[in-house]
């Protein structure tokens, strides 16, 4: 591979690509300049562990068109599910072509190897952040007929029922576990854990009376309480969401200090020269940016980030922390 003549220009090029695009005029001589630049040098992948039509690879796919027009290149998603998508993760992880990224969710980079210390890749040691892409807050769920007029009565009622009360979440391990786990510790509650194969089975578990609480994605939630069907409490994020605004956040419902918001990324394998990760990052995140892509992301139920290398660094760093703590207080894994 070719050096970058200077620090941005492929970043320069591209964003003028995805300006000529935008714009609906002809892409031919920026292409060409891109190419120029001297990366990328043949197609590039979008590694994807889940399959096809899930919230990864629906984000994923959004990204894969302007970044293909901007790069001069095509840029392919490809699905290697399993795993709860560290399978895409490891082959990310194992790559070497300079021209592989992953699109991961949070768990991906932050608790999988806290959950199984034989995963075959560390995220911090193989992977290279490139850009936080959205984010999403759960919602906290009861049954329609759940107890209390306001959350502060509810979250009173929950303490008093102790361990009669049950709660789901899409796996042990997962954000909706550990993130009902946190809350217990800060709640009083004692609800015990029924692990499902999914959010999907967990509203309808809860729907059939078998579950008392839950964490589910807004647009999950939203149906549910639309169609009459379960009663929403409140947003698990430090404030309140765009994806939900009605509803308040846990602090409003008085539970302080509470925040937990499930998230998506894009890394790249840890042989990719930081140049082009550093050029990539600052790329991604003026596509997320762009109004018909923040549009389309948004009805994917995320808001979008678009944050550079060192702010997904960061929110990883904090996020493994947090987690840290309950899993180990807890023993939780997965292997």
């Amino acid at each position: 591979m070719t050096s970058l003549p200077r620090r941005n220009t492929l970043l320069f090029i591209a964003i003028s690509a995805l300006s000529t695009w935008a714009s609906g005029q002809d892409l031919g001589s920026s292409q060409k300049s891109m190419q120029a630049a001297g990366w990328p040098t043949k197609t590039v992948r979008i590694i994807v562990g889940f399959p096809g039509g899930s919230s990864p690879d629906l984000t994923a796919r959004t990204l894969a068109e302007p970044l293909s027009r901007a790069l001069g290149q095509p840029v392919i998603v490809e699905n290697k599910v399993g795993a709860g998508g560290n399978i895409g993760a490891d082959y990310v992880a194992k790559a070497t072509d300079n021209h592989t990224l992953g699109l991961m969710i949070n768990g991906n980079l932050t608790t999988a190897k806290l959950l199984n210390p034989k995963l075959p890749y560390d995220p911090l040691k193989d992977l290279k952040p490139v850009s936080l892409i959205g984010v999403s807050p759960l919602v906290l769920m009861a049954p329609k007929n759940a107890p209390g007029a306001d959350a502060a009565a509810f979250f009173a009622a929950a303490k008093q029922a102790g361990d009669a009360w049950s709660y789901g979440s899409p796996g042990v391990g997962t954000v909706g576990h550990i993130g009902m786990e946190l809350l217990k510790s800060k709640t009083g509650m004692k609800p015990l854990h029924v692990p499902y194969p999914g959010y999907a089975q967990v509203a309808g578990a809860m729907v059939g009376g078998q579950l008392q609480l839950s964490m589910l994605p807004p647009a999950l939630a939203m149906a549910q309480v639309s169609g009459d069907k379960l009663r929403a409490i409140g947003v698990t994020s430090s404030g309140r969401s765009a994806l939900a605004p009605q509803l308040p956040s846990m602090s409003e419902a008085g539970v302080a200090n509470f925040s937990l918001e499930i998230w998506n990324a894009v890394a790249a394998p840890k042989s990719m020269p930081a140049p082009i990760v550093a050029e990539l990052s600052s790329l991604i995140g003026f596509i997320v940016r762009l109004p018909e892509v923040r549009q389309k992301l948004f009805q994917q139920g995320w808001q979008v980030v678009g944050s550079s290398s060192e702010g997904l660094a960061n929110r990883i760093a904090a996020d493994t922390q947090v987690f840290r703590r309950v899993i180990q207080s807890l023993d939780i894994n997965n292997q």
